[in-house]
């Protein structure tokens, strides 16, 4: 979405993309995710338990498939069997496994979800915004910067940025099935609301950063391998 086929970065889409995000997402935190978390959440889920009825079920496996450490350790996973397999094809020759390994797929993916994940946990942290779970026990918002309590960490959504990050990056390393991978990416951040584990502003959010990381970590990988 930010970056051009010659891997450099829209800097006008990104800061239009930037401003339009933060208008939604204050739009969403002075107003608007009370309305959309009652017509988007399902009563009967919630982030700990799978809940009643087939959509709870899907939203609960997606949630623990499409996590932020799922994510990591797939990516990872990735990278090394990527590393192993040039080496060993390559009469164990490590050094030209690690050349390889930089301009791999496997290396970009890992790359846009550790940005995204390091990104998200600091802001979470920074911004300190209470879940759905304490609006419907006291019936009101809190904003606790500072804090590493979990339910005081739920601006921005790691799931939705995490998975965006990737999705993504997929997508733009395989086009083909961009389509499919920007779907995907829609749908878990649509599920973190459903379950009741995040505002809609918080995916918002999540999105933007997930988006944003993807192209970033493209466009200066891109960069950095063609010196």
């Amino acid at each position: 979405m930010f970056i051009r086929k010659d891997n450099t970065l829209k800097w006008k889409w990104i800061l239009f993309g930037a401003i339009l995000t933060i208008a939604l997402v204050l739009g969403c935190v002075f107003g608007w995710d009370k309305d959309l978390y009652s017509i988007l959440h399902n009563p009967q889920c919630n982030p700990w338990t799978m809940g009643d009825g087939f959509w709870c079920g899907v939203a609960f496996v997606l949630g623990k498939i499409f996590s932020t450490k799922m994510w990591f350790v797939a990516s990872l996973l990735a990278v090394i069997s990527f590393f192993v397999y040039k080496a060993v094809t390559n009469e164990n020759d490590f050094r030209f496994a690690f050349v390889k390994i930089k301009n791999s797929y496997a290396f970009y993916l890992l790359c846009s979800v550790l940005m995204a994940i390091l990104t998200t946990g600091v802001l979470k942290v920074l911004i300190g915004r209470s879940r759905p779970i304490i609006y419907e026990a006291l019936d009101a918002t809190f904003f606790v910067p500072g804090t590493f309590e979990s339910v005081f960490n739920s601006m921005p959504s790691g799931h939705t940025a995490v998975s965006f990050a990737g999705l993504v990056m997929i997508g733009m390393l395989l086009p083909k099935i961009k389509w499919a991978t920007w779907t995907l990416a829609i749908i878990i951040g649509l599920s973190r609301v459903y379950i009741g584990a995040h505002w809609a502003g918080d995916v918002i959010l999540g999105a933007f950063i997930g988006m944003l990381c993807a192209d970033l970590t493209k466009a200066l990988l891109k960069k950095i391998n063609t010196k």
